[in-house]
């Protein structure tokens, strides 16, 4: 079996098993109110007192695994995870995206399975469009 199929089949498997865990709620309650991350710019006021404004840190192309199909699919991935998981499957959903995206950076990095990888996120693309349609997102 080559290292395309053995990552397509990785990656549908961490996905499945993340959704399947975030749809059994995650296997733990909470009775905390969680407030998401306050992701404004901030303002500060340097000792001039001009006004100046502090973005968010862009860590997108930190994050980038450097293929085209493989990059839109988490983009869309998390777009979907930010806005509409429940929280209750949000960490989950969360850890096995960050588990795929460290595979396909480390394929993305080997010549011999850099060339297959396009395929397989177009592959993990059309599984995530049907699966995630149970939180609402649109593919």
């Amino acid at each position: 079996m080559n290292s395309i199929v053995k990552l397509m089949i990785v990656s549908v498997f961490v996905i499945g098993l993340a959704l399947g865990f975030s749809a059994c709620g995650g296997g733990t309650t909470t009775t905390e109110n969680k407030k998401p991350a306050d992701n404004k710019a901030t303002e500060t006021k340097p000792a001039d007192n001009k006004t100046t404004e502090t973005k968010p840190a862009d860590t997108s192309s930190a994050d980038s695994v450097g293929v085209p199909e493989c990059d839109e699919y988490i983009k869309k991935y998390e777009m979907c995870l930010n806005s509409k998981v429940p929280e209750a499957a949000k960490a989950a959903t969360k850890d096995a995206l960050d588990k795929t995206r460290k595979s396909w950076k480390d394929m993305a990095a080997n010549p011999q399975t850099k060339s297959g990888l396009a395929t397989a996120c177009k592959t993990a693309t059309d599984a995530a469009k049907s699966s995630m349609t149970a939180y609402g997102c649109e593919w």
